[in-house]
């Protein structure tokens, strides 16, 4: 049987027969469910079905008596919880609570977003270790309501499991996926946290929404289900190294909201379910699909196969039916006197993030239903990079940027049954401005929804935990009457990654790595004094140009002084001059390539070639695709 909570705030359970979903229970409408978990008494079948809905707690047994209302004290909606025994962990925003027996045990406030919550099992160690995940790439490990230690990780984690569901062989051992879409393994041992492995995302693949640990291979050792925000599923098993290796794919057409392993359509058969973000639930089965044949033997459809067929072919005619049928009903009602006009509605799940290795924004906008078209507009320059799993048909508008403040208009208009599209954008620091997408889904009447991105002044800055100390650094220092929470949120307007609440304490520091160029960024602040340290005085230029009109809108005197290391300059150069030689180097082969085929179809070989220029050819392809990708890359190094 399958549970699953909706937006809606339905539960339902159903099991398969015959290869028909049959209900076991549903419940009524309500508050959208945000987490789902099983649980019951420790070290016995976990049977009793959890949700979490709004800041309340519900319990059902497996026949879908409701037995448990809990009402928490959070003040915000819950977004990640955890179950163990008669132990409940949940963590709102930036609040995680601890509850034994639905009473108050422990309670923390963190830093920064948690996004997901676990606790090492209890039955094997000899005290509670809730970890959370928290946005700022940072795992932190408590014990009671104290942080004990912190583990830093590559990207911000979005979801923690178990590793083997039961935290491997030492208990210890704790899964964690990431919004840039990584996938790691940390052994969480006081006092000092080994990691054990972790895969990179080289296939530029979609973010981590959920991971469950179920023996899929039937070998007797369990494999790693992942899914992905981009429809993508996979497998992973372990070698004899204990390290993953990819053994399966699937892609889905929408993002993967839960996965799971275990025996639902047929028995002797192991499946993988999994929901999706506009409300699908789909099974990959290991049974096999194609009958063996003898050669040259037709491969008959047995009986089986036929009915499946048939039934299938009824009910999609049932739901065409039932479609067509409720189309007319609510044209009749919309175009009738009485009626008022309703505005159909529809969520978007966007995710606007920068990605470390190219120094671009990706921006992904995903629809319940069809997407039509999306415009996107822009009052700062930025450029529109090429993205290869995109179908959509671009298109872009003269802009007059003086008289109307837009750098870019451009319309994407989607093939049928389009559902997510990506885009890829990268800009330029010290422009900073706003990025609007306006989306309109293939629904009628016509409607469209704008979403709204902040392009900051360094946007191209990522947070990191570290800097190097021995590089030359400039110094920028603020002085003035402004509080703390003035500060906090001038450095909040600049760069990205950075908490909207202001951190608890009386002063804080931040380091930042620019994805685009290597360089570092060092604030260090508190009421009445902030301190910017960077080995790129381009840096701070944008800063001191940014925080000084900040200031003069809140009337608020400041006294800038500043500290060039003439070092930094020849330093930062460096850094830079691999990067233009390398682009240069780019744009010069492919300036050759044409020429070189012209060559080639004239000679009719390459014998006569030099080497070098033997292997442009070879790679003529690749280095046009480079090359499409980047455009402008040279300007933005000059600039």
């Amino acid at each position: 049987q399958v549970v699953i909570g909706d937006h809606e705030g339905v539960v339902l359970c159903f099991g398969m027969k015959k290869g028909e979903a049959v209900a076991v229970f549903k419940t009524l409408p309500g508050q959208k469910i945000a987490r789902l978990e099983l649980g019951g008494i420790l070290n016995t079948p976990q049977e009793k079905i959890f949700v979490a809905a709004g800041s309340e707690i519900r319990g059902f047994t497996k026949r879908g008596k409701q037995f448990l209302s809990f009402e928490t004290n959070l003040t915000e909606s819950i977004k990640a919880m955890h179950i163990s025994g008669s132990d409940l962990f949940l963590s709102a925003s930036y609040i995680y609570s601890h509850y034994c027996d639905c009473k108050d045990q422990h309670y923390y406030l963190s830093g920064d977003k948690i996004n997901d919550v676990i606790c090492l099992p209890v039955e094997r160690l000899p005290h509670l270790t809730p970890v959370l995940a928290c946005q700022d790439r940072l795992l932190r490990v408590l014990q009671g309501s104290d942080v004990v230690f912190e583990i830093e990780v590559s990207g911000p984690p979005t979801v923690l499991a178990l590793h083997n569901g039961n935290g491997g062989d030492s208990g210890e051992d704790v899964l964690f996926g990431t919004s840039d879409g990584k996938l790691g393994l940390v052994q969480i041992t006081a006092p000092t946290p080994a990691h054990k492995w972790e895969i990179q995302n080289e296939k530029k693949r979609g973010g981590i929404l959920c991971v469950d640990s179920f023996d899929i291979m039937g070998d007797g050792v369990k494999d790693l289900l992942v899914g992905r925000d981009d429809g993508m599923v996979e497998v992973y098993s372990f070698n004899n190294a204990n390290e993953p290796v990819l053994r399966f794919d699937q892609a889905l057409s929408e993002s993967v909201t839960s996965i799971q392993g275990g025996c639902v359509g047929k028995d002797g058969y192991d499946e993988i379910v999994v929901s999706t973000y506009s409300g699908w639930v789909t099974g990959l089965t290991t049974e096999p699909v194609h009958k063996e044949g003898g050669p040259g033997e037709e491969l008959r459809l047995n009986q089986e196969t036929q009915q499946k067929l048939s039934c299938l072919r009824s009910e999609l005619e049932q739901l065409q039916l039932k479609v067509t049928q409720e189309r007319e009903r609510y044209q009749q009602s919309s175009q009738s006197s009485k009626a008022k006009s309703v505005v159909p509605s529809f969520s978007i799940n966007d995710k606007f993030t920068l990605n470390k290795d190219d120094a671009s924004y990706s921006l992904i906008l995903e629809v319940q239903t069809a997407i039509d078209n999306v415009l996107v507009q822009s009052d700062v320059p930025i450029d529109l990079l090429d993205v290869d799993k995109n179908s959509a048909v671009v298109s872009f508008s003269s802009c007059d940027a003086e008289s109307s403040d837009n750098f870019l208009l451009a319309t994407y208009r989607c093939q049928a049954n389009t559902t997510r599209l990506e885009l890829k954008i990268r800009s330029i620091e010290g422009q900073y401005g706003t990025l609007q997408a306006y989306v309109t889904p293939r629904i009628q009447p016509r409607t469209c929804q704008v979403r709204q991105y902040l392009i900051k002044p360094l946007s191209l800055h990522q947070r990191s935990h570290c800097i190097d100390r021995d590089r030359p650094m400039n110094t920028l220092t603020l002085t003035g009457q402004f509080s703390f929470a003035e500060v906090h949120s001038w450095v909040v307007f600049c760069l990205p990654e950075v908490p909207e609440k202001p951190p608890a304490g009386e002063c804080v520091t931040f380091y930042f790595q620019n994805t685009f160029l290597d360089t570092q960024l060092e604030s260090t602040y508190r009421k009445g004094e902030g301190v910017f340290k960077s080995d790129n005085i381009s840096t701070i230029s944008i800063l001191k140009d940014v925080l000084s009109k900040e200031a003069t809108k809140k009337k608020i005197n400041l006294n800038i002084s500043y500290e060039i290391n003439e070092m930094s300059v020849k330093h930062t150069l460096e850094l830079i001059h691999p990067k233009l030689e390398y682009q240069l180097l780019l744009a010069k082969k492919v300036q050759l390539i044409d020429a070189l085929k012209e060559l080639q179809v004239h000679e009719g070989n390459t014998d006569f070639l030099i080497p070098e220029y033997r292997c442009i050819l070879e790679e003529a392809e690749r280095l046009q695709e480079e090359y499409k990708k980047q455009p402008a890359h040279l300007e933005r190094l000059y600039g």
